[in-house]
């Protein structure tokens, strides 16, 4: 039986040409991500990347709720919990952000147009899919976050390259708190170009179809989506980032981790998002949180091949020191909300236990 969990489509464009649409199709679990979804991804794209009559690629999500939540971070969980038969060979979870890391650097450096429709959650995996694409929409209903501080993990899938580009330390916030944000949030730190109604998603497909491509793909897609984003205009929300940026500044304007959690703990503000930041953070991983703030600080002078391969080997040394799995087995699998950190407290890490997440594997 065929995999359908994502399924692949190419549209005829009018004066010749296709578009390569390709739709993640497991709704009820949020389009997570599986290791099957991301060979299937890279295996077309790949493709699609060698045939001429290919103009353009769409990415998109199943339903309505969804681009992407994420992985698939149960599945990951198995695998670092139940015992390997044979070790010679890369487990799963290794395997999985391998391939992961290797599915968004080709999508950053990706030779033709890359349109993402980011509607509902795009988080974690999702935003690792959504950033390094040219053509980034995000809707009314975008709920984009980096949240993998709660579950023992770090801001992967390229955060190191991305997050520290934000305006500001915005990017450090938004690592650290796992912090949401809406779609002008997302246009307003570089994570989205254009902002158009989810209800407007066939029509912008339908008019991509009679667009003239003959000109140039790049034009021919910017002409329809600036149309789009001109009649989508009212219904764009306030970004929040934007209206908490000197907050934000203040509070990470720190010198240690330690400085810019305090910060955050004094905050005198009665602002569910600035409040519910605060108690993500209080909540977290400490390793976590200390992994996140030395991968910003250390990431801004490295290409974005190096923050992939940095992460990459960050990733699975958390698939096997223990953190990543108690915080998924407390948020996901027992949901007693208790999780058992290696270090219940910033103050009480030894700097080892932090630089080992950093060595070669």
């Amino acid at each position: 039986m065929t995999d359908q969990s994502v399924v692949f489509e190419e549209l005829s464009i009018n004066d010749g040409g296709r578009i390569g649409v390709a739709r993640l199709n497991v709704p009820r679990a949020m389009n997570a991500l599986s290791l099957d979804m991301i060979h299937l991804l890279k295996d077309r794209l790949d493709d699609w990347a060698k045939d001429r009559e290919i103009k353009a690629v769409w990415l998109e999500g199943e339903g309505d709720k969804a681009l992407c939540a994420g992985g698939d971070i149960v599945a990951l969980y198995r695998d670092m919990t139940e015992p390997r038969s044979d070790h010679r060979t890369p487990s799963v979870g290794e395997q999985f952000f391998t391939d992961e890391y290797e599915l968004d650097y080709l999508i950053h450096t990706y030779p033709k147009p890359f349109i993402v429709w980011g509607n509902g959650i795009v988080m974690g995996g999702g935003l690792g899919l959504m950033a390094g694409a040219s053509h980034r929409i995000v809707t009314e209903q975008s709920k984009i976050a980096m949240p993998e501080i709660s579950i023992g993990l770090y801001p992967d899938v390229g955060a190191g390259w991305f997050l520290s580009r934000m305006p500001g330390r915005t990017g450090l916030f938004l690592g650290l708190t796992g912090a949401r944000m809406n779609g002008a949030d997302a246009l307003f730190g570089g994570l989205a170009d254009r902002f158009i109604c989810h209800e407007r998603r066939l029509e912008v497909k339908a008019a991509l179809q009679q667009a003239n491509f003959r000109n140039g793909a790049d034009k021919a897609i910017n002409e329809v989506l600036r149309r789009f984003e001109g009649e989508s205009h009212e219904r764009l929300p306030e970004s929040v980032v934007r209206k908490h940026f000197d907050v934000i500044q203040s509070i990470t304007d720190g010198d240690t981790l330690i400085d810019v959690v305090n910060n955050l703990a004094l905050m005198q503000s009665d602002d569910p998002w600035l409040v519910k930041a605060a108690k993500t953070v209080e909540a977290a991983s400490p390793t976590s949180l200390s992994i996140q703030w030395k991968h910003y600080h250390d990431t801004p002078r490295d290409s974005l091949a190096d923050v992939f391969r940095k992460e990459r080997r960050l990733s699975i040394h958390c698939l096997k020191k223990g953190e990543f799995a108690e915080g998924v087995r407390a948020l996901l699998i027992d949901k007693d909300l208790k999780p058992r950190w290696q270090y219940p407290t910033l103050a009480s890490i030894d700097p080892m236990w932090v630089d080992e997440f950093f060595l070669k594997t």
